[in-house]
């Protein structure tokens, strides 16, 4: 027997059995639905926060050695809490008091761990009496000083700038005045404890009911508010995608038994899947809230096919049985190629060197398979038992027609392609291939950047929110506004700069012109200062500011100086012991490490320079220093994984192309002996990927963290809707029909059916715009796009390449 016989064969009996044992196909599929909604209850959520992105970077192993080994205001790791104070000016004795009061308030419990706080108002309590070291004690030094003493020690606190750096760039020492300020919390949490949230929540709501505007940020209330995005996007998305599933279910079916049964199935594929989370460990994060909206797209493709192929076969008056054998023998191939197919274009992304993507890749693939299975080979029996059902106790049929025919109006309209490819197929070929060439060196130059800001939730919910109940409306979000205060209001925080991580030693001599040598001649978008040069703070410019101030350390510096240049080529040693015991100690930390083996350089960079400029300068300018050094901070990390994102979706993309190639050309050869139709097949999809591409560069959307994936995916997804359309084809070219006539027939039988699962996948995919983290809607709205586009792609280009194939097989046949 042929290795298509075999199929063949092997395909007949599967639907004998499902056929002849309806029941106990239903009980055993009823049964592993009980043990996948066990694993449901050991799903567990991840925050999906940016740093499972930059993980086992370089660039982020050099950002984690600079936070652990300096000093600096804005660490954010989960030891420490920001409170963030706002007002016309929070150097007022009311305003030092009320960020003192919450601080006490904080001390008093100690399940909060409260070990220190660093900020204005601690630090000038303790200018004016060195033996307040608690909030209260603080607070009685604060409310009992004159105002002249105030001021005289903020201005005095001011030459340090380890106290400059805790207020906003609007800061007026004359003044003693400023708008903002940000004090430290740092904990000292119990070996092994891990309840940053709680703590930091609890901080948060004392923060909120103090006097005054005190914003709070850590890491534990990133996580909070990136698990709450979780929620409140599934509660927002999950409705509505049902609601359109069920509009077009209730459009497709007609039929309230039918209706019920594809819900059925549709349940169990989501318990299946997160059952199989729950079991498998894998984490559900922002990037898995399209798992579920994917999958419950394509299985209400699957039951489309199943129910549309079905009623095809009853309307002529076949037998119930008969008729699903038939269905199955026509769809069961096609799901297999589909659900393959679907596989290699989601799991594409398993090769990404990003987690969050390799997990999402992994469920997708698996989800998938969960998918065929239930459609495939639990909806035939259970429609078949619904059917002896409505026979036993004279339930009506509703209706039971098929979605299109020749004789219907949608019928028509998908049947123009086909006439009109009838004519010159070659030419509409040769047309489609030049245009696509065009399309895609306008696609190529998409943009590709990874921002933390695709991860937030927004800093004002959308206008629609107003409007759902009470039980649907989403939590207050405030991580955004608070980096946002901090990126707009302090000069120095690390979003405006780019760090160089040095490793020395630095004790020996001219170790400290080493640091200073790469700054005369920098690369462009380093270049800021006056004459070109670059514009650097590092424990070179603390000596040269504390040499300002003390005459005495000015001569010492002045005397190790040789060539005359401003920086200290020997007596380091000395140097540095003096620097420690000063008032600019702080600072020194900052860019000193304690054993002076490694050191952190701080540079101003071009506003207006890309995310790739100020990368690939930062590494040029990393190369230039004597010493071993590795460009960090968050610019120069969410380049690099902008790069493993772009690599990522290519690798995907081509992949995916590869494998359902390859795939295609090996099953249509062993089926059909056709081994070209498998390049066909997958020739309109790449198309329609061509067209997303540009689409998304037209509307200046990026390839980020989550919309790279949608690459693969949308080989994934819409290879299915050209699969159905050559599988039926090569079935009616294998019953005797003329090509045209297998094309009108395919185009207006399984093209109905696609058309019904291209809007409900479309919508219903769509529906991620709701979200409430910008990346799932941008996700949403091109998946939408993506499936229309493979559809359009399906019934367009797909029929005149099927017919230049027709054409070629009957010339060289």
């Amino acid at each position: 027997m042929s290795p298509g016989g075999r199929v063949e064969a092997a395909t007949e009996r599967v639907g004998e059995i499902i056929t002849d044992r309806p029941r106990t196909v239903i009980i055993a599929f009823l049964l592993l639905t009980a043990v996948f909604a066990g694993g449901m209850t050991q799903v567990s959520t991840s925050s999906g926060s940016t740093d499972s992105f930059t993980e086992d970077l370089p660039e982020q192993q050099a950002l984690d050695d600079i936070n652990e080994k300096f000093q600096g205001p804005f660490e954010t790791d989960s030891e420490t809490t920001q409170l963030i104070h706002e007002g016309d000016d929070v150097l007022t004795r009311q305003a030092l008091l009320e960020m003192l009061s919450v601080l006490e308030r904080v001390d008093q419990q100690d399940d909060l761990w409260m070990s220190s706080a660093n900020g204005p108002a601690p630090a000038i309590a303790q200018a004016i009496d060195p033996t307040a070291t608690t909030p209260a004690e603080q607070q009685r030094v604060i409310r009992h000083a004159s105002d002249r003493e105030l001021r005289s020690a903020i201005r005095a606190l001011s030459e340090r700038p380890s106290f400059e750096r805790t207020l906003s760039d609007d800061f007026n020492s004359r003044e003693a005045a400023a708008s903002a300020s940000i004090t430290v919390i740092t904990h000292d949490p119990p070996e092994g404890a891990d309840e940053m949230q709680r703590v930091q929540t609890t901080i948060q709501s004392m923060a909120d009911d103090a006097d005054g505007s005190i914003h709070t940020l850590g890491s534990g209330i990133i996580d909070a508010e990136f698990s709450n995005v979780i929620g409140d996007s599934m509660s927002l998305v999950m409705p509505v995608v049902m609601v359109l599933l069920l509009t077009f279910l209730v459009i497709a079916y007609r039929d309230p038994i039918d209706l019920v049964l594809g819900l059925i199935a549709l349940v169990m594929t989501i318990i299946w899947t997160f059952g199989f989370l729950g079991f498998a460990g894998i984490p559900f994060d922002q990037m898995m809230i399209s798992v579920p909206v994917l999958l419950l797209a394509v299985g209400v493709d699957f039951g489309i096919h199943i129910i549309n192929r079905y009623r095809e076969e009853t309307i002529d008056g076949t037998e119930p049985i008969p008729s699903m054998r038939l269905a199955l023998g026509q769809l069961l191939v096609a799901f297999v190629i589909v659900t393959a197919t679907t596989v290699f274009g989601f799991g594409a992304n398993v090769v990404s060197d990003l987690a969050p993507i390799r997990r999402m890749g992994m469920a997708a693939s698996v989800g998938i398979v969960f998918t065929f299975l239930i459609f495939g080979l639990f909806l035939p029996p259970a429609k078949i038992e619904s059917d002896r059902f409505r026979e036993r106790y004279n339930v009506p049929a509703f209706n039971s027609t098929p979605i299109a025919s020749e004789d219907s109006g949608l019928g028509r309209m998908l049947a123009v392609p086909a006439r009109i490819s009838d004519r010159a197929p070659a030419m509409i070929v040769l047309a489609i291939l030049v245009l696509a060439a065009v399309v895609g060196g306008y696609g190529a130059g998409v943009d590709n950047t990874f921002d933390t800001d695709d991860f937030l939730p927004p800093e004002e919910q959308p206008g629609y929110v107003d409007y759902l109940p009470a039980s649907m409306t989403p939590a207050d979000y405030t991580v955004t506004e608070t980096v946002n205060i901090i990126e707009d209001r302090f000069a120095t925080a690390e979003s405006i700069s780019v760090m160089i991580y040095v490793e020395g030693p630095f004790e020996r001599a001219h170790a400290l012109t080493a640091l200073t040598a790469p700054n005369e001649d920098p690369p462009e978008s380093f270049a800021v200062g006056p004459h070109g040069e670059a514009s650097a703070r590092s424990i070179v410019t603390v000596i040269q500011s504390y040499a300002d101030q003390n005459p005495q350390f000015g001569e010492l510096v002045e005397r190790s100086d040789l060539n005359g240049d401003g920086i200290p080529d020997q007596n380091l040693e000395r140097i540095y012991d003096e620097l420690m015991a000063s008032p600019y100690a702080d600072s020194a930390d900052d860019y000193l490490t304690e054993d002076r083996r490694a050191a952190k350089v701080s540079y101003t960079v071009d506003s207006e320079a890309s995310q790739d400029e100020i990368a690939t300068d930062a590494s040029r300018l990393a190369e230039d220093f004597r010493y071993s050094a590795t460009a960090t901070g968050e610019t120069i990390i969410f380049a690099a994984v902008s790069d493993l994102i772009y690599e990522s979706a290519i690798q995907g993309l081509v992949l995916a192309i590869v494998l359902s190639a390859l795939f295609l050309v090996l099953t249509y050869t062993i089926l059909e002996r056709k081994p070209m139709l498998g390049i066909v097949n997958v020739f309109p999809i790449i198309v329609a990927v061509i067209v997303l591409l540009a689409t998304m560069r037209a509307l200046g959307m990026s390839l980020n963290a989550l919309t790279a994936t949608i690459l693969s995916i949308s080989i994934g997804v819409g290879i299915a809707y050209s699969v159905h359309v050559t599988h039926l084809y090569t079935d009616e070219i294998g019953g005797g029909m003329e090509s045209r006539e297998a094309l009108l027939t395919t185009l207006t039988g399984t093209g109905g059916a696609l058309a019904g699962s291209m809007a409900t996948t479309s919508l219903g995919t769509g529906a991620l715009t709701l979200a409430i983290s910008p990346i799932l809607g941008d996700f949403g709205f091109l998946m939408a796009l993506s499936v229309f586009y493979s559809f359009v792609a399906s019934m367009t280009v797909l029929p005149p390449a099927l017919q230049l194939w027709a054409r070629w097989e009957t010339i060289v046949g």
